[in-house]
């Protein structure tokens, strides 16, 4: 159903109308000051008659104006009273129309006008997009000012790809999943992240908004920088940055090492890390070289701090404690000693704010935060997750690259460190190609086993390219010999929702079952109605280890490294650079009053492969340990493993 009714467009239109009217009553220098009509009827020149000023509402002879003006009936005073009125009028009638057009579009996306009006007042018309305040409208729930919903989170994740540069399609199944749920009559709903330019929309992959009939409305401009969000995100890492090589310059010993990299939206591998500043110091005889690195906007720190944030007290607390540097002594530096965070905050924005937008069959779908899943989080911001778990009933939601990669930082960092939703279940995609890998194939069901060992049942997707239908009975053969639930097939980029729509049927039966179990146990915790934020609890560490957030670095590293990647501590190899940088990165952390062992684990990997040489035989896989680096207002540790290249796309990151 699309958004923009017969209703919309009516009340769009008297907005548009309202205002045009009132304004032409405003800019009147003569309106109600008694002109006669034969005045009046000299004023329709045109731009070629000397002398006057074409005007369309109520134009009148420049020459004239002083006679006029003199034979005014009413006292100046009085007129200008008059237009202020005016305009007061104009005001009132545009926040009218824009609230009532608010009104009737919020209720097409949320289902129920009573949300659909308090979320008006968080929200913000961008062209034919919304933009949300999630922040503030997360606050306002939590203090009972507004009600919502407790949806249910479904996580679409994927099997490993086989190549960094092509995608298993989890965009378009996303997209496709929702619009064939609203189909079978549920208040479904998608949440995306924003793609990248650098990489997603100008790489090989070419986008991340979806594929086909399964895509957004507005491709182009989602693909291309939607807002400006990325730029926003950018702009405040490097402004910075920029203070802090300000610092340096003027005071060396306090900032001696710049740490924090620039960002680029569009990166050259060239900028990885350079050396810049080669000039020599007339006094100290010595070379001002000054080590920078550049990284993509996706793998930014600034970028893992909007994700995780869910207010803007709490996003500014994290910008403050960025490190930039060190000091000559070797202490950390804040970026909070070298920048108003106030104007970090100013910079960003109304970035910080998701903007809603709809597939092409008229779903709704929240875009906000774009972090890649193999050089940083993987998933949309929680605020984002929140918001719309508090509008919809289902949520679909995408975690980057594969399960390995964005589902695993969920599990083990999203979720337990910083209190994103937990999912009620998870969707594996898989294209038929990956699937029937021979020697990579045991990834898939690997991938669906730690789905499932986390308390997450996995509902396997093939999605077919041109040339495969004939394939779906074999492919689902295949699924019941390897003990896999019945998979949901289909060509989404052709057919969309109306292929997934039929064979949904495992899938509501599923997620109706665990809703009546949620609010059964709501009802015993003495919840009303059994409404339990969240509606699927999160499993304890008896079950998922990582849980533990008091347990060493090191030891929770090994454990993710055994779920999911598979391969046990005894197998896990140091190269020799690794212990130095995780003990420096110790001491950086502490020096900075903080708690290493606190610190969230995101490992760095490439996105095509789980293990040092997948093509091994099981026993004979390992995972290399190469280096640690600190995002400390994140409160994350970036470890490097596997042998492999974070990307293998150099020509492009």
């Amino acid at each position: 159903m699309r958004w923009r009714s017969s209703v919309g467009h009516f009340l769009l239109r008297f907005y548009n109308f309202s205002r045009a009217a009132l304004l032409a009553v405003v800019i009147s220098p003569r309106a109600g000051c008694g002109e006669s009509t034969a005045e009046k009827s000299t004023v329709h020149n045109t731009a070629g008659e000397k002398g006057t000023i074409p005007n369309t509402v109520n134009a009148m002879p420049v020459n004239s104006a002083f006679s006029n003006a003199q034979s005014a009936t009413q006292p100046a005073a009085q007129t200008a009273s008059q237009q202020a009125q005016a305009l007061h009028e104009l005001h009132q009638a545009d926040a009218q129309a824009r609230r009532d057009y608010l009104n009737a579009v919020l209720t097409r996306i949320v289902g129920k006008r009573e949300i659909a009006e308090n979320l008006a007042d968080f929200t913000q018309p961008y062209g034919l997009n919304f933009k949300i305040d999630a922040y503030g409208w997360l606050a306002a729930l939590a203090n009972k000012q507004v009600s919502g919903k407790h949806g249910q989170i479904v996580l679409v994740t994927s099997d490993t790809p086989l190549k960094a540069s092509r995608g298993e399609g989890k965009t378009t199944a996303v997209i496709a999943l929702t619009d064939a749920l609203r189909a079978r009559g549920i208040d479904a709903a998608a949440v995306l992240r924003q793609p990248s330019m650098g990489i997603t929309a100008a790489g090989s992959k070419g986008g991340a908004s979806g594929g086909g009939v399964s895509s957004l409305e507005q491709v182009n401009l989602t693909d291309w920088g939607l807002f400006g969000e990325m730029a926003k995100i950018e702009t405040a890492q490097n402004l910075i940055v920029s203070r802090a090589e300000k610092m340096h310059d003027e005071e060396p010993e306090r900032l001696a090492t710049i740490l924090m990299p620039r960002v680029s939206e569009l990166p050259s591998r060239s900028l990885r890390r350079i050396v810049v500043d080669h000039q020599v110091n007339k006094e100290t005889g010595q070379r001002g070289d000054l080590e920078e690195k550049t990284v993509i906007t996706p793998a930014s720190e600034l970028m893992q701090i909007v994700v995780l944030s869910t207010s803007r007290e709490e996003m500014a607390e994290r910008i403050a404690h960025m490190i930039v540097g060190q000091s000559s002594t070797g202490a950390a530096v804040l970026a909070s000693e070298v920048v108003d965070v106030e104007r970090i905050m100013t910079v960003l924005g109304d970035s910080l704010d998701p903007v809603v937008t709809r597939s092409r069959q008229g779903s709704p779908v929240y875009v906000h935060a774009g972090p890649f899943g193999n050089v940083s989080l993987g998933l949309p911001s929680i605020a984002v997750m929140k918001l719309a778990q508090s509008l919809h009933d289902v949520v679909i939601i995408e975690a980057g690259y594969g399960a390995d990669a964005g589902a695993e930082k969920w599990i083990d960092l999203a979720t337990p460190f910083y209190g994103a939703p937990w999912p009620v279940c998870s969707v594996v995609v898989s294209r038929a190609s990956t699937w029937n890998n021979e020697e990579l194939g045991w990834r898939y069901d690997f991938n669906i086993g730690r789905m499932e060992k986390v308390g997450l049942p996995a509902f396997p997707l093939l999605n077919l390219w041109t040339g495969e239908d004939d394939e779906v009975a074999k492919l689902k053969a295949r699924a019941q010999q390897r003990g896999l639930r019945e998979p949901l097939v289909g060509n989404l980029f052709r057919d969309g929702g109306v292929a997934l729509a039929p064979q949904l049927d495992g899938l509501l039966d599923y997620l109706s079952k665990a809703k009546a179990q949620a609010q059964a146990c709501g009802e015993g915790n003495g919840e009303k109605n059994g409404e339990v934020a969240g509606i699927a609890e999160a499993p304890g560490a008896s079950k998922v280890p990582t849980m533990d957030t008091h347990r060493s670095v090191e030891e929770r590293l090994y454990t993710i490294i055994e779920q999911a990647f598979g391969v046990p501590a005894s197998r896990v190899i140091k190269r020799e650079d690794y212990q130095p940088s995780l003990l420096a990165a110790r001491k950086l952390v502490e020096s900075a009053g903080m708690n290493f062992d606190e610190f969230a684990i995101c490992p760095i990997k490439s996105p095509s492969v789980i293990t040092d040489n997948d093509e091994a035989d099981a026993d004979r896989r390992t995972v290399t340990l190469k280096m640690t680096s600190v995002h400390a207002g994140a409160k994350i540790l970036q470890m490097h493993v596997t042998t492999s290249l974070t990307t293998s796309m150099p020509k492009i990151v």
